[in-house]
């Protein structure tokens, strides 16, 4: 009975482990695969995306990262339609806390 109790200890809260799953699955294999396109195929490179995406989980709302991918991939439009997202001071601080969080993922799991 003891045993139980040192596992159930153990596990993380739920709350906790709700804020680091609120990523849906498609969001963090979509993740992995463009990492895993930039950081090579192999298991080791899979095992360090996911642990990547992970982080980034953990620091950022799923939210906020919808919010500042899309602000990025806007931003990468030719001409006017891309010139106006480049601009935008209001979504500047989503795409600072995701960067954040990508460099912290990057030393933890690279």
């Amino acid at each position: 009975m003891r045993g139980l109790w040192l596992v159930l200890a153990l596990l993380p809260s739920v709350g906790a482990a709700q804020q680091v799953n609120d990523y849906p699955t498609l969001a963090r294999a979509d993740y992995i695969f463009g990492c895993m396109a930039v950081n090579g195929q192999g298991p080791d490179s899979m095992a360090r995306c996911a642990c990547s995406v992970d982080v980034i989980a953990s620091i950022l709302p799923y939210e906020d990262y919808v919010k500042a991918e899309t602000v990025l991939s806007l931003r990468l439009a030719g001409g006017e339609r891309g010139a106006m997202f480049r601009g935008m001071s209001v979504a500047t601080a989503d795409v600072a806390e995701l960067r954040r969080a990508q460099a912290e993922a990057e030393i933890t799991c690279f």
